[in-house]
């Protein structure tokens, strides 16, 4: 693998916070609040006073006290996070009693509504180093970047990363085709295409099928081939939340959901065969790509055309070199039987994205220039 990341690291492993607290008795304030945390994915912990237990108070992520409890609430620890909820914008008291209480905030609903539902999100899930999120597509078709794809996110699960592979290519046929769980049950695209605004990442997560250590969202069987922008963006948000690894098979030819999802990548990476009309190709797609996408780079595919070879290709393109990755022997075979991508760790493919694992250290960068690939012969 030639070339090197900046300032593009693997996150820190997940923190799971759990759902706020409510403090209050106002049964319609309640209902609002419960339809709030409903939306962020959360499940909240309801109280009508402050509770008996030492320190439950101080170790909830977030407080969120009705004006009908703020009284109630007199004499508790000073604390982060904590926000007083109400619905009469009137109230001449209000101020007073946030500061009684030492609230960080004094919301009103449903004014607020949008705002408290990122917050409640933020809170259950943590609020950590989002997921390193890669985007594979092809330079021509037949490339590979689907096989890539599925391998950089099985040898991801292998290393107890958190992952989770998003398949971007609405006719690519499915890319948990290639896992062997076409029939496994969890949500498929279409499930997601009403999707608007905040989705949470951890009731993302849990409706989706795992394959082989790792979360797959794939599309369905019918004729559903399209997900709106709004719904692409909200899904790859919830996912990137979650921290760990996000994996994206995207297709060559680009609409405004594909365009969402380049916005949000952290690096691209390119599959170019080693043959002069794929790198032709290319050059479309990497202009396509590049003008949304700040940070893409090109894996080699060989074997090469006389003349040409993996440093020749990412040069003509005027692209960084990820690496080269020869062909796999045995690979349809393996895939034939069952095996996904990746799957065989002594395999080129299991060392090709391990080693690209491996350039990610903690503090975000990626080290070192690996030993280049060899070998290859027919898959």
């Amino acid at each position: 693998m030639a070339g090197s990341f900046a300032d593009v690291g693997l996150p820190a492993v997940d923190r799971r916070a759990g759902g706020p607290m409510i403090v209050t008795e106002d049964a319609d304030l309640l209902d609002d609040l419960l339809r709030l945390c409903a939306a962020a994915g959360a499940v909240p912990e309801v109280l009508h006073g402050l509770p008996q237990e030492k320190g439950r108070w101080e170790r909830a992520p977030l407080v969120l006290v009705g004006d009908d409890a703020a009284r109630r609430c007199l004499g508790a620890s000073r604390r982060r996070g904590l926000m007083l909820v109400g619905r009469d914008r009137a109230e001449p008291d209000v101020w007073r009693r946030a500061v009684e209480i030492g609230a960080e905030y004094v919301l009103r609903l449903p004014e607020s509504e949008d705002w408290l539902v990122d917050q409640i999100a933020n809170a259950a899930e943590g609020v950590g180093r989002p997921a390193l999120t890669v985007g594979v597509l092809g330079g021509r078709g037949g490339a590979g970047a689907s096989t890539l794809a599925c391998a950089l996110a099985v040898t991801a699960a292998r290393s107890d990363r958190r992952t989770m592979l998003i398949d971007g290519d609405p006719l690519g046929g499915g890319i948990d085709v290639l896992l062997g769980g076409e029939e496994s049950e969890g949500l498929r695209w279409p499930d997601f295409a009403r999707s608007r605004g905040r989705l949470g990442g951890g009731a993302l997560e849990e409706s989706l099928p795992a394959l082989h250590g790792l979360r797959v969202l794939s599309w369905g069987r019918g004729d559903e081939a399209c997900v709106p922008p709004q719904a692409m963006q909200s899904v790859l948000a919830a996912a990137r939340r979650l921290g760990g690894v996000v994996v994206v098979d995207l297709p060559r030819r680009f609409d405004e959901s594909v365009t969402e999802v380049l916005a949000q990548l952290d690096v691209g990476l390119l599959v170019v065969p080693g043959e002069l009309r794929a790198v032709a190709a290319a050059r479309r797609v990497s202009a396509a790509a590049g003008a949304v996408l700040d940070d893409l780079r090109v894996v080699a595919r060989g074997p090469y055309t006389a003349g040409l070879d993996d440093r020749w290709v990412a040069q003509a393109l005027e692209l960084p070199l990820v690496g080269d990755l020869p062909l796999e022997p045995g690979l349809s075979s393996a895939l034939d039987g069952g095996m996904p991508p990746g799957s065989n760790s002594r395999g080129v493919l299991a060392r090709f994205c391990t080693e690209f694992w491996e350039r990610a250290d903690g503090s975000g960068r990626l080290e070192g220039v690996p030993a280049r690939h060899s070998g290859g012969g027919a898959s």
